[in-house]
């Protein structure tokens, strides 16, 4: 079993309802986006998944949240924009993008400082 890593990044706005403290403030961060895949086999060429190809498809998603306030971006109008939630909408809408017989994405960790984050992972 191989793993392929990708690390994105993206600028965005949003506010933790409900927190009862300063996070329930709109503030903006430069978040992290760490995306590993999981295949089985190497190609031809000795690759499992082109990494480029991989990150170009996590940065069309996560660019619906980049430079944005995330609070009003579906599902996060309704759903908190926490770390944890946003690592889950950024699987659910990559997995069925890139998952086949040998592929498998295995985890996202979105980070929202230098030194915490939140993955979600199956």
């Amino acid at each position: 079993m191989y793993e392929v890593v990708v690390k994105s990044t993206f600028s965005a706005a949003h506010q933790l309802r409900y927190h009862d403290g300063k996070y329930e403030n709109l503030h903006g961060h430069n978040w992290t986006a760490i995306v590993t895949v999981e295949t089985k086999e190497l190609d031809a060429i000795g690759v499992g998944i082109d990494f480029v190809e991989l990150k170009k498809i996590v940065e069309s998603i996560l660019s619906r949240l980049d430079y944005k306030n995330i609070n009003e971006v579906p599902p996060f109008d309704k759903k908190n924009p926490s770390a944890e939630n946003i690592a889950r909408w950024v699987f659910d809408e990559l997995a069925p993008a890139i998952n086949s017989e040998n592929v498998q994405l295995k985890r996202i960790e979105i980070n929202e400082f230098d030194d915490s984050g939140a993955a979600y992972f199956v």
